[in-house]
């Protein structure tokens, strides 16, 4: 048992899975709001799995397609893909597992989600390709979440509508931006190496630049999000709270790139919950 445990928290760490606090509170968002309330217990608990299945996949493939760039990196050399504690046959039969179980999940949802199933997986792999030739891989990992709000209006309502993809491009510009902050700390890394991204290719300054500028589109398209899903007073507030810790994310950055994960768990973290709390507020 005592074994079972210790692997259990290898994988745990393998995928982040704390970090998963990120994309769930936009999943039950566009859930919340496609049902105009309450969604049920039993889309809760699809949703859920969804979003973790699918999470642990993306996941999953990073480190492993990953583990020989980690391994160089002294900020990620002591990964469980990377020091041994789960093995190369362990990472594949944890990723075809989670995909499984994401198509499966998908399948008892809706026939839209499980048609989407298979392309939704696809860009979710696409992340760790795209870092290899293209600066633009943090939009990439901006769009991976993105798909969070769209599944969730899919489950609830079989149909993509126009405010999920405000909700969903908002989304893409917050993830994206703050990627770009926490990329800060393999600026160096990522030179020597040859990988591709904003930062190792315009440099610091011009990338809290560009930061700002996707936290700028973020803020716009969750505001046309809340007019376009015809929400009032508690889902405005929302998007103020949300400018304001995005501001002072870049305050703590910008003052200091050691805050860098503060920045990044911290602020995002809370960001992602209490938006979550004041659309609960709105729509019950």
């Amino acid at each position: 048992m005592n074994r079972f445990k210790e692997k259990l928290n290898h994988f745990s760490e393998l995928v982040m899975f704390k970090h998963s606090v990120f994309s769930l509170p936009f999943i039950f968002i566009a859930m919340l709001v496609a049902a105009q309330g309450w969604f049920g217990w039993k889309l809760l608990f699809l949703g859920t799995m969804a979003a973790v299945t699918a999470r642990n996949f993306a996941m999953g493939v990073n480190r492993y397609l990953d583990r020989d760039i980690d391994r160089l990196n002294p900020r990620t050399k002591g990964r469980p893909s990377v020091d041994g504690r789960v093995s190369n046959e362990q990472m594949v039969g944890f990723i075809v597992l989670n995909a499984l179980l994401f198509m499966v999940v998908a399948y008892f949802v809706n026939s839209l989600a499980f048609k989407l199933s298979l392309p939704i997986l696809i860009v979710l792999g696409a992340y760790t390709f795209f870092k290899r030739f293209s600066s633009m891989a943090h939009l990439i990992l901006g769009v991976s979440l993105g798909l969070a709000p769209i599944a969730g209006v899919v489950a609830v309502n079989g149909e993509i509508t126009l405010w999920s993809i405000y909700l969903a491009m908002g989304v893409m510009f917050w993830v994206a931006g703050f990627d770009l902050l926490y990329s800060l700390q393999d600026i160096e890394f990522d030179k020597a190496h040859g990988l591709h991204s904003i930062p190792s290719k315009f440099g610091a300054n011009k990338t809290m630049w560009i930061a700002r500028l996707f936290h700028f589109f973020a803020i716009v398209f969750w505001a046309a999000f809340v007019v376009a899903a015809g929400l009032a007073f508690w889902a405005q507030l929302a998007i103020v709270f949300s400018t304001i810790m995005l501001g002072y994310e870049h305050y703590i950055v910008n003052k200091d790139f050691t805050q860098i994960d503060k920045a990044f768990f911290t602020v995002n973290g809370y960001l992602g919950f209490v938006f979550l709390i004041l659309i609960i507020v709105e729509v019950l």
